[in-house]
């Protein structure tokens, strides 16, 4: 039986302190909670019996069956699925986090879920494991990021960290740091590394001046036909897709 303290709590990790006290996060649907099940530690399942009917064993501490009702109380979704998990967010290590090996992406202050989640996505279908975030980016861990991520946050690890102290001491290293910048160079006409930094930046602002300040490679994704006026930038989700794509196009 669905309990009113259960659905208090599973309602308050729509927040990111109670998210952050409790060290839990939501995620909803067929495929994400079976997705997600394969990497984190389930601490409480509700579905339907039709749901639990295909299952074998489940690795979740508590399962309850739950009704329509139920999962209408609990869920953050418009209209609610089979299934509904609270997962333990995982601890991370950011030294796995190492550029001098690998392509990682950086992000300046992104602020909506739906472009981390999409981003999420992208560093999953682009091969790229770590993004490091700034600690004002929104929590990977919200309930619209986890949703938008598809279920790509079983495959990419997130960190959050002072993003300029973070990159000072990989240029320190002497490790690529790529941005986007209106007065950067042709993304195209650049040599382009395996490893490195991607870092991309707020919505609105962009890339902090504090940031950018250690960003050593400056790219500029062209618009079509060159010189002629078109939108001022694209959404950071859809940039980050370009550069992706034509980094993995050059280096495999």
């Amino acid at each position: 039986m669905l309990s009113k303290n259960k659905v208090k709590y599973i309602r308050s990790l729509e927040m990111k302190k109670f998210r952050s006290e409790y060290q839990t996060f939501v995620a909803e649907g067929n495929k994400m909670v079976n997705d997600m099940l394969k990497t984190f530690e389930c601490e409480l399942l509700l579905a339907k019996p039709s749901w639990m009917a295909t299952q074998g064993d489940i690795p979740a501490k508590e399962l309850l069956v739950a009704g329509e009702e139920d999962l209408r109380k609990v869920s953050f979704l418009k209209t609610p699925q089979d299934v509904l998990a609270v997962f333990k967010r995982p601890t991370e290590q950011i030294e796995a986090a190492d550029p001098s090996g690998q392509l990682i992406i950086a992000l300046d202050g992104v602020q909506d879920p739906g472009n981390l989640g999409t981003i999420i996505r992208l560093a999953d279908w682009f091969g790229i494991r770590h993004i490091i975030c700034s600690n004002d980016t929104v929590d990977a861990f919200s309930p619209k990021t986890v949703q938008a991520t598809m279920g790509a946050l079983s495959h990419v690890h997130i960190h959050y960290t002072d993003l300029a102290a973070w990159l000072s001491a990989q240029t320190c290293r002497e490790i690529p740091v790529y941005g986007t910048f209106l007065n950067g160079e042709n993304m195209y006409q650049k040599e382009l590394s395996a490893t490195g930094v991607l870092m991309m930046g707020n919505e609105g602002n962009g890339i902090r001046p504090e940031t950018a300040a250690h960003i050593n490679r400056k790219l500029f994704i062209p618009n079509y036909p060159q010189g002629e006026e078109t939108s001022e930038s694209l959404n950071v989700a859809i940039a980050t897709a370009i550069v992706c794509a034509e980094f993995r196009r050059r280096i495999g």
